[in-house]
């Protein structure tokens, strides 16, 4: 193939790409981006934020405050007072108000002497495919590691498998959240589950 003839074909990519409105060209499209974003965006992404998982979907409720801050408080105080967390320092905390199933939380890496009581770690657990994300509520140091404990702001306890997470286990730390923009990656792995594709 001579210089004229790559030309031609790369002109003809080009079009088809971006200025066919066939079917295959947004099947291509789709495939295009899933590809930049999974093997270019994120992993820069990540080099940059300094963890192996940047960006994740929150996939269920147990962050979700469904009242005003105020009557969430009123009822899920005693928990926390026990626990030493009075209103003062919790009004303090990031992402004060929780966050909601379908959110984009976007995450850095943390060293763990860095973490503090309120901060938003996401973590992995052997008892949970996908990594969790709560509130830490206790930090400890145990034989020179941190160990820490987590809470979701909307249970009425701790799970069991959040009461003692080792600082190898944390993925990272919240640092900014996007709203419901999660809801796209939820439903694309929904219908992907529901056509039966392995390795979902």
């Amino acid at each position: 193939m001579n210089w004229e003839e790559f030309k031609k074909v790369c002109q003809k990519t080009w079009h088809f790409i971006w200025y066919d409105d066939s079917l295959a060209s947004w099947i291509i499209n789709i495939i295009l981006v899933f590809v930049l974003i999974k093997f270019i965006v994120y992993p820069l992404l990540g080099l940059m934020l300094g963890t192996s998982f940047p960006v994740v979907a929150v996939i269920s409720g147990s962050m979700e405050h469904t009242s005003d801050i105020e009557s969430w408080w009123d009822t899920s105080s005693p928990w926390y007072l026990e626990h030493s967390i009075g209103k003062e320092e919790f009004m303090e905390y990031p992402f004060t108000h929780g966050f909601n199933k379908g959110d984009i939380m976007i995450l850095s890496g943390v060293a763990p002497e860095d973490v503090k009581r309120g901060d938003v770690l996401v973590f992995q657990t052997a008892v949970r495919k996908e990594p969790i994300i709560h509130r830490v509520v206790v930090i400890e140091k145990q034989d020179g590691n941190y160990v820490f404990q987590t809470k979701g702001d909307n249970v009425p306890t701790q799970h069991s498998f959040e009461t003692s997470i080792t600082q190898t286990q944390v993925i990272g730390k919240a640092v900014f959240r996007i709203p419901f923009l999660g809801y796209i990656k939820l439903g694309f792995v929904s219908l992907l589950r529901l056509l039966h594709i392995p390795g979902v």
